[in-house]
């Protein structure tokens, strides 16, 4: 019997999307150590979440430091809401990709033999396939988004310079290989790691890309440029250097796709400086959940007919 597995959460749409973040951040580095005690703890961008055995899970209210909480109760109901997260269906952008692979890499913290272990893996597979199955897929994903604001700044500008990737993590790998980066002459990725990054973009892009740490670029102005942020945890030192870098610069736009901006617009006033926040990013989300919103029903019944009965649990 696994009924006493329960569930806590806050997310993005209980309060708001940057509080949201803010606090995701706070927590986050607490994973490994409630993963020993048995507990699942899910933080995006977009949420905060732990699941686990009732009595294992003890006092959490430190982790929810006075935000608002559901509670989900009964292995079932915890699977179902995993399943939809994992699918995309709780997603600020609907379908995106990312948020699997981050549920996946929370649950892969537990000991594989335990009850909340088991139950996540099983909702990670029917997620994954009622997105198939359904074809529950971003049409403006964040790359597309990218693209889309790339594009309208470098409207009749027939040889732009070049782009720059600030952060080379999953999302920073998918923005170099997709056609965003094909309009620009050619690709630099910064950072202060240049060997590890190497070995990491090994065979992730058929293009040439050039490794430039942040002091090394912004040598002359670059006006038919563009930078993108793709990244997170950065030290202060590393966010100074990297305001150096693009004020220097001087690109045609800034896109900061960090869940907390990287810089303040105070800091950068001269600069095109787009966030996650700003009304030309929520536009081209509202157009991408227009597209998806139909089958969002849809997803979330086949979730709810393909997940086992209770009685599996």
């Amino acid at each position: 019997m696994m009924t006493d597995i329960v569930g806590h959460y806050v997310d993005h749409e209980m309060t708001s999307p940057f509080q949201m973040a803010q606090h995701s951040a706070k927590i986050k580095p607490m994973a490994i150590d409630l993963a020993k005690r048995g507990i699942l703890l899910i933080t995006t961008c977009l949420r905060v979440e732990v699941y686990g055995e009732e009595s294992a899970l003890g006092n959490i209210d430190l982790l929810f430091s006075g935000f608002p909480r559901a509670l989900v109760k009964g292995a079932r109901a915890v699977a179902k809401r995993l399943a939809e997260i994992s699918s995309g269906a709780k997603s600020q952008i609907l379908g995106e990709p990312y948020v699997n692979d981050q549920v996946s890499n929370a649950v892969a913290l537990l000991d594989p033999a335990l009850p909340i272990s088991r139950i996540a893996r099983l909702a990670l597979g029917v997620g994954r396939a009622s997105r198939e199955r359904l074809h529950f897929i971003a049409p403006f994903n964040y790359d597309r988004i990218v693209y889309d604001l790339i594009a309208e700044q470098f409207k009749g500008i027939e040889e732009p310079g070049r782009l720059y990737m600030i952060g080379a993590g999953m999302l920073g790998r998918d923005l170099i290989s997709t056609r965003g980066a094909d309009r620009f002459r050619s690709t630099v990725v910064v950072t202060r790691n240049p060997k590890k990054l190497r070995r990491r973009l090994r065979g992730s892009s058929d293009r040439e890309i050039a490794i430039m740490r942040p002091e090394e670029i912004g040598g002359v102005r670059e006006l038919r440029s563009c930078a993108a942020i793709a990244t997170a945890d950065l030290s202060e030192d590393y966010k100074a250097a990297l305001k150096g870098a693009l004020l220097r610069l001087e690109p045609r736009i800034i896109v900061d796709l960090s869940s907390i901006p990287v810089l303040s617009k105070c800091a950068v006033p001269k600069l095109n400086y787009v966030t996650m926040y700003d009304q030309d990013f929520l536009r081209l989300i509202d157009l991408n959940n227009q597209h998806l919103v139909s089958k969002l029903p849809l997803l979330l019944s086949d979730i709810e007919r393909t997940l086992p009965t209770a009685e599996v649990f």
